[in-house]
């Protein structure tokens, strides 16, 4: 593991930052998902339709806590193809080789979405008694019957990593203008709340705009979130080169976009994708589906607050028994188990729970897969390189 580090920077040490990232972004993942399967209760920040309105500020901030996690995924992907490429080559492995793995990984994504992802989806929502499930924000826009192949977070993953496994040797200001340009034609064509009900083609659906179709139900299109992994990729490259400096720029760009984030809500208007409620919650009430800028600022600039702090972390992170360690290392793996997890433990909750009993099962789900996690973690470092268990 310590080779996807360029030893010239840094140490392996800071691999293991990263690890704690991605665990500390995924565990606070699975806050959201134990909502939905425990507490029976989901919210939908959705372009074109009302937002989200909570009994209080608990609810609120369980759910607010969740949104740097999707964009941290995507960033930290970026970050994590710069390494891996480079260590690959360390390996001997040409650039073709090191292309045709990235495209097979980004296809695998997808194919778990379909498979693994969906399946667990469907065993909480059909467990629930009739009822009892609370959507909080608006229908799904869109047209036609509603689709029955849910496209979530894998396939937007999966997508963007095929997109620049062939990308990514493109310079740094290429590599820069195409992911502005993906994130900038998001927040110039998603339509306003008088297209909310069209019929879009399942193309424009899981490629743009996300809603209902015919054929497909869409969370998270591949275009909006390919510029965070773009800029991800661009992070990786510099942290090889010039650690001190990339923290630097972290902590500048994280400053800068939470500074952004306020201009943009105090404007209105573009980049919010959506009316602004009143109050503060309304300011923080942002559209995730698809990103908005304002959502992209906020929590892209806190996932570059937390990078900038890493060096101050170094002291607490070496185990590998550390759970972020742990967890982030295993990420992929605990992503497709935990949803069995949470999934069955709603079967104890077909009625829902309260906010108190989802957060002590969210800890539950977290001990019963401390020890899975462990396991296939020493399972997975016995393989070689390009195996692909290597990538849960």
């Amino acid at each position: 593991m310590n080779k996807m580090i360029n030893p010239s920077v840094t140490t392996g040490r800071r691999l293991m930052a990263l690890d704690v990232h991605r665990g500390l972004i995924i565990i606070l993942m699975a806050i959201d998902h134990a909502s939905y399967f425990i507490a029976r209760v989901h919210s939908r920040e959705l372009w074109g339709v009302s937002l989200p309105v909570y009994p209080d500020a608990l609810w609120f901030w369980t759910r607010w806590v969740t949104h740097p996690c999707a964009t941290g995924f995507f960033f930290l992907m970026g970050i994590g193809m710069a390494f891996l490429a480079d260590a690959r080559r360390g390996a001997g492995w040409n650039e073709g080789r090191i292309t045709r793995f990235f495209i097979i990984r980004g296809f695998l994504l997808m194919l778990l979405q379909l498979l693994s992802e969906n399946t667990a989806w469907m065993l909480g929502g059909m467990s629930a008694h009739a009822g009892a499930f609370v959507v909080r924000g608006g229908p799904m826009p869109g047209g036609g019957t509603g689709g029955m192949i849910y496209l979530g977070v894998l396939f937007a993953l999966g997508g963007s990593l095929v997109f620049w496994a062939f990308m990514r040797r493109m310079s740094s200001w290429a590599v820069t203008a195409v992911s502005a340009a993906a994130i900038l034609c998001t927040q110039v064509v998603t339509p306003g709340p008088d297209r909310a009900h069209t019929l879009y083609s399942p193309l424009i659906t899981a490629l743009l705009i996300p809603g209902y179709n015919n054929t497909f139900a869409v969370l998270y299109p591949v275009i909006p979130w390919l510029g965070v992994t773009g800029f991800g990729l661009l992070m990786g490259r510099l942290l090889q080169r010039q650690l001190q400096k990339a923290v630097a720029v972290a902590l500048r760009a994280g400053i800068g976009l939470l500074a952004l984030f306020i201009v943009i809500r105090l404007a209105g208007g573009f980049g919010n994708l959506n009316v602004i409620p009143p109050g503060w919650m309304g300011f923080l009430n942002l559209v995730k589906y698809p990103p908005s800028l304002a959502f992209l600022t906020a929590t892209l600039g806190l996932n570059l607050l937390f990078i900038a702090s890493w060096g101050r972390l170094d002291a607490h992170i070496h185990s590998t028994w550390n759970p972020l360690v742990l967890f982030g290392r295993t990420a992929l793996f605990f992503y497709l188990i935990h949803l069995w997890v949470y999934a069955l433990l709603g079967l104890l909750f077909r009625n829902g729970a309260g906010l108190a009993v989802m957060y002590a099962f969210w800890l539950i789900g977290l001990a019963i897969l401390y020890p899975l996690c462990y396991r296939y973690n020493r399972f997975k470092q016995k393989k070689p390189a390009g195996s692909l268990w290597r990538f849960f």
